[in-house]
């Protein structure tokens, strides 16, 4: 594997995260949505990541070919039952008095914040360090 696919594998994985801190961000600000007035609430997405050949060239034969990376394939929704609350002078309230809110686990999604956070860092990281293994190999040949 070449130093440059490394940036290839990297940046596949900080694009893939940087879609999961996107979704993360769009359940946070639903935690606390209700039901609209077709009786549907925001579900929590999650996303799907999927490992994938990154670098390929025609011609190019395994290991040399390229190197695995990952990608989203898929952004699915939790069909989990919102949360039910009993406030009848809500206005979104049902006939029985309860307010469907999303299914949104605010604790869950800022622990998958801070792991997508984490992940996008490392690699980018990762990416620093490789650029600076190849400045100094550079450098020796001066």
């Amino acid at each position: 594997m070449s130093m440059f696919q490394i940036f290839n594998i990297s940046g596949s994985a900080v694009s893939a995260n940087s879609q999961r801190l996107n979704v993360v961000a769009s359940n946070l600000a639903n935690v606390d949505t209700v039901a609209g007035p077709d009786g549907s609430v925001y579900k929590a997405r999650q996303v799907v990541f999927q490992t994938h050949l990154v670098g390929a060239r025609d011609g190019m034969t395994p290991p040399d070919a390229a190197a695995a990376g990952v990608k989203v394939t898929n952004i699915t929704e939790d069909n989990t039952p919102g949360r039910r609350v009993h406030d009848p002078k809500h206005p979104k309230a049902d006939a029985q008095g309860y307010v469907t809110y999303s299914n949104v686990n605010s604790v869950e999604e800022m622990v998958n914040m801070i792991a997508a956070s984490r992940s996008y860092q490392n690699n980018v990281e990762v990416m620093n360090t490789a650029k600076v293994l190849l400045q100094k190999t550079l450098q020796l040949g001066q």
